[in-house]
């Protein structure tokens, strides 16, 4: 069975499709607009979308006429789960969060895992024994914290992340681009660690898994074994997909 997981971001369209449980091709695409396109190219039986930008329901139902199967828009608070969301607010929870989880319980059913998705947000999430999303945190990405620093401040310049992301980022800047760089950068991974520390000393069999765009920066920087797959919301999506046609 092929499947197409779509997974609408704020600034562009990410899509991973699968044969069987195979995730055979992945790429960006810069809009919605795009995916007609994608749809005849790829003819996938089956269609999850998932989205924190804007509501799909309206492209969601012009999409149908071009798949045999089901076009499912991805809701946390109604779409049916493989795993249980404990998440208080389930209509405010973000699908991407939700999607990981899926993903996350699908790799290692039976053992605490916790999240580390590195994109716009920091998200820190914790599934609960491969069986219950529980939820965890939301912090400033990288280049939103750069961003408040240059916005809220009279004089502090905008600084770009660096462009090799494994090169150290000194701890003390002797400039003030060098010292906000220290400030975001080796802040954030401080940041990651301690919570990565935290949910150690609770679960002594816990699993950490890496995802998101910044992935590349934070993987040679946080302790202890760390698992990285950047597809783990497409991965999370396809699950859902799957659990909703087949049951």
């Amino acid at each position: 069975m092929r499947t197409l997981a779509l997974d609408i971001g704020n600034t562009a369209v990410k899509y991973g499709c699968f044969e069987g449980d195979l995730l055979f091709e992945t790429a960006v695409v810069d809009s919605v607009a795009a995916v007609p396109e994608l749809l005849e190219k790829l003819q996938p039986a089956h269609v999850i979308v998932s989205s924190v930008a804007e509501d799909t329901t309206a492209v969601v139902a012009q999409w149908q006429s071009q798949v045999s199967g089901r076009v499912l828009a991805f809701q946390p608070a109604t779409t049916k789960l493989p795993i249980e969301n404990a998440y208080a607010t389930p209509h405010t929870l973000g699908a991407d969060r939700l999607a990981a989880a899926v993903g996350a319980a699908w790799f290692w059913p039976g053992h605490d895992t916790l999240i580390i998705d590195a994109g716009t947000a920091i998200k820190c999430d914790w599934v609960e024994q491969g069986r219950t999303f529980r939820g965890g945190s939301i912090a400033p990405g990288l280049r939103m914290r750069f961003e408040a620093l240059h916005t809220f401040t009279g004089r502090l310049p905008l600084v770009a992340m660096p462009a090799e992301t494994a090169a150290p980022v000194p701890l003390t800047g002797d400039d003030t681009q060098a010292a906000i760089r220290s400030g975001v950068l080796n802040g954030a991974v401080a940041e990651v660690n301690g919570i990565i520390e935290a949910y150690r000393a609770q679960k002594q069999d816990l699993q950490i898994v890496l995802a998101g765009g910044d992935a590349g920066f934070f993987q040679p920087r946080l302790k202890g074994r760390i698992f990285v797959i950047p597809e783990l919301v497409l991965i999370g999506l396809h699950r859902i997909l799957v659990h909703n046609v087949e049951n």
